[in-house]
């Protein structure tokens, strides 16, 4: 397929009173034409930093691009202009935010909100960005749009709010859409609902998403891939079901451990033990390595470059080596690698596990 966004090798820090803080430090990965990536750590891994910098959404007073490109339709956007990235910054790549309220203007009504983004970046008179604004709550899925055009972001329900959010980043039809953790706010059933909304939209527009998430619940029904970050750094990289039924870096075992299961009966759920590191004196070595019990002495001195785990599958941890020594992933893990055809503990028909 072919790539519309390429990041290459992007490093950005933020200056601070205390220091330089290196957030992000050596990030790449690439999206497809219609695919959706999913982004996924803890908090502070990055995920939101790397999308904002992509929208070029830092304030340009405390962040800096110190190495990298991020390449969208062959231009490189940390190169551009605040006055050309306007340009395409809603047009062709939009953003949706975590809280929809403060997204919206509480002093303007939803419809002029909508043809806001129409009227700046497409020629067309009011009235048929009037007439574009009422299709796209349609398309949202909201009941009675030319009634709620002229009503205030207060007088709808969060859900209602998240889906209004939505048509206006996609008032443009861009190429990409950043999701930047889009259903966290809402309760279970809206979530659901905003996330079916996004698939169906996808296939009827067309798009590219990042959707940026720390739910691996989430992850499971909205991706194509999945790039696992911590530390500022992309860990490990594969399809939705590499990541899920083969993962290969401790941090995902992590993750994925610490998910609940209707399958475990397990009376405690598995925390990942410890906190991330602090990105002013980042460590040497793998990040990880303080907080995993499969560290070795490597870990603690060398970055581990990306290793090849299939084509579509990559993941950054020297228990890939071929020297490295065997280790037993979590017992969770395992049951998932037995559903896995190319996993070294796949369950055969004949009930043999293949290791």
């Amino acid at each position: 397929m072919e790539k519309i966004l390429e990041v290459k090798n992007l490093e950005l820090s933020f200056h601070t009173f205390a220091g330089e803080v290196k957030a992000i430090r050596g990030v790449n990965f690439d999206l497809k034409k219609g695919e959706t990536l999913a982004i996924v750590g803890e908090s502070g891994s990055g995920k939101s930093v790397t999308t904002k910098a992509i929208m070029r959404l830092l304030p340009e007073s405390s962040s800096e691009f110190k190495n990298g490109q991020i390449l969208f339709n062959g231009k490189d956007l940390t190169k551009l202009t605040d006055k050309e990235m306007q340009k395409i910054r809603g047009k062709d790549i939009s953003m949706i935010f975590q809280d929809p309220m403060t997204s919206l203007n509480p002093t303007m009504t939803i419809g002029k909100q909508i043809m806001e983004p129409i009227l700046k970046h497409q020629n067309v008179a009011k009235s048929e960005a009037q007439k574009m604004a009422i299709d796209l709550l349609k398309l949202v899925g909201m009941p009675q749009p030319e009634q709620r055009m002229k009503q205030y972001p207060h007088q709808f329900s969060g859900g209602q709010r998240q889906r209004i959010v939505i048509a206006i980043a996609l008032a443009c039809n861009p190429k990409i859409l950043i999701a930047d953790e889009p259903t966290t706010a809402l309760d279970v059933t809206i979530q659901a609902q905003i996330l079916e909304l996004m698939k169906d939209l996808q296939k009827k527009i067309d798009t590219s998403i990042i959707f940026i998430t720390h739910d691996l619940g989430v992850v499971a029904n909205v991706a194509d891939r999945v790039a696992v970050m911590y530390s500022g750094k992309i860990v490990e990289i594969g399809t939705v079901d590499e990541i899920f039924y083969n993962p290969q870096h401790p941090y995902t075992w992590g993750l994925l451990s610490s998910m609940p299961s209707l399958d475990v009966q397990e009376e405690k759920l598995y925390a990942i033990p410890g906190t991330p590191p602090d990105l002013l004196n980042p460590p040497k070595g793998d990040a990880f390595a303080l907080r995993s019990e499969y560290a070795m002495q490597i870990d603690m001195e060398e970055t581990p470059p990306f290793f090849k785990v299939s084509d579509t599958h990559y993941a950054a941890t020297w228990l890939l080596h071929p020297d490295a020594p065997e280790v037993t992933p979590p017992a969770t893990i395992i049951e998932r690698m037995k559903r896995f055809p190319n996993s070294r503990y796949y369950e055969s028909a004949n009930g043999g596990i293949l290791k």
